[in-house]
Order: structure tokens, then sequence, then C-alpha cells
């Protein structure tokens, strides 16, 4: 804003686009999230949930579901992913940041809001799907759930907080993407593919790049799982005007 457009600057002004000249599951360049799109991640033991931690409310309603169809363990685990989910969203998804702070130039990073399809594959533990719900209601991001079953109670949750959930089995969500990419029908931009295999979905996606599958086994960790339900942007402002500071993009960003 009120700039000309420079090249990636690690921290300073991390660079990406929104539309093809971002691909996958990639990340900006020189922005917090590169590493992200290199590796794969693997589940790890959580620290537990203090009690009475604070949630969001359609979490809350999630968790409350998931007690009567979760084993112990499970259940305490999940509550162990909310309570991560929220210290990433406090700390990162739902805060601003200009980590160079330079004042006369503000070089803003934040997340916004985007649309995910999610599959829960057949074989999929029940406890991986509910974690993921539970880490995209946090986003507040809209999203759908394709599933060969849920829970009721579980569903009632989800359909409380407005979400759309459909039942297929595998096969069926396979072709039902191969037909919508053959009519160019399709209106999903990222999918959360949970268990299964993801091969079956590359290869009904044709390998358009418009779509980012996210399909790494799940974790409790907030800072990963949230990931796929947010959208990163950097916006740079020239906080000047002739050389005296101004306090104009303050109302903006």
């Amino acid at each position: 804003m009120n700039r000309g457009i420079t090249g990636a600057i690690v921290q300073r002004q991390p660079f990406g686009g929104w539309k093809r000249s971002a691909v996958g599951a990639g990340a900006k360049a020189g922005g917090p999230n590169y590493l992200f799109g290199l590796g794969e991640w693997t589940p790890a033991e959580l620290p537990a949930a203090a009690p009475g931690a604070a949630v969001s409310e359609p979490v809350a309603r999630l968790l409350a579901a998931a007690d009567g169809v979760l084993d112990a363990a499970e259940a305490e685990w999940l509550r162990s992913a909310a309570a991560s989910d929220e210290q990433a969203w406090t700390n990162d998804f739902g805060v601003i940041s200009d980590k160079s702070g330079l004042g006369v130039e503000r070089n803003v990073f934040r997340y916004r809001p985007t649309a995910v399809d999610v599959r829960i594959a057949e074989q999929a533990p029940l406890a991986d799907g509910i974690r993921v719900l539970a880490a995209a209601l946090r986003s507040g991001s809209p999203f759908t759930v394709s599933a060969p079953a849920l829970p009721s109670s579980v569903e009632k949750a989800l359909r409380t907080a407005g979400i759309a959930v459909t039942h297929e089995k595998d096969a069926s969500w396979v072709k039902h993407v191969a037909k919508a990419q053959a009519k160019a029908a399709h209106t999903w931009q990222r999918v959360r593919l949970v268990g299964g295999d993801p091969a079956p979905l590359f290869e009904a996606l044709g390998g358009i790049p418009d779509v980012a599958v996210w399909s790494h086994a799940v974790t409790g960790a907030g800072r990963v799982e949230m990931l796929p339900f947010m959208h990163e942007q950097a916006v740079s402002i020239t906080n000047h005007r002739f050389g005296n500071p101004t306090a104009l993009a303050d109302g903006v960003i």
C-alpha cells in the first residue's frame, strides 16, 4: 500500500500470492510457515490441559459430544488438543504481527479465514476426525464435512455451529470429486483429508494446482492442525508522508 512491490525479505516482507503463484500447502517465502510444507508431521505427547481450560463455545459443544463416544484417554487428549488450539489462536492465528517494527513502514503479517472441505476417511480413527473438527471450529473459517458416518451427538454439535455434514463412503466421495473436477464445478480451495490414502484424491483432481490437499497425520498441536484452515496475508504499508510519520494506516489494519 502506497509503495512499490519488492521481492521476498525474510520475516519483514514474506512473499506469496493467493492464486496460482501459491500451489499446494506451500506458505509465504520468508514467513513463519515456510518450512511446514517441506516435511511431514507426526503426533507427539501433549501437556495435559488445565482443568476448565477456556475454549470457544462451538468447540466446547463438540468436546461435550465427544465425551460420550470416546474413551477416557482419547477424550483427555482431545481436551489437551483443544487447549493447544486456543494457545495457537492467542499467540499466532488470532493476532497481527509486525516483527520488524520499523515505524515508518508497517509490515503486517496476519491470517484470514479460508474455506476448507474436511474429509474423514472410512478407516480414520474417530478421535482423529473429531480432533480436526475441533481445530476447524476454533479457526472460525467456513468448512464442510464429508464422512461415512459420525455419532449423532457429534453431528448435532456441528450442525448447531452451522456446519454442513454429508455422509459418503470413500469411493463415492472420490467419484464426487472427480465429477466436479471434470465439470470444473468445484468450489473448494483446500481439502483436509483425515486418514485414508490421498492417491485416489490426487488422481481425481487431475493434478490441478487450485486445490491444496492436507493429508498429514493428525496431531494434537494447534499450531499444526489449525494451519490448513487459515490463509496467510502479508501487507506492507508506507507509514509516512514525505518523511512525516502518519497514523492513517492504523485505522485500516
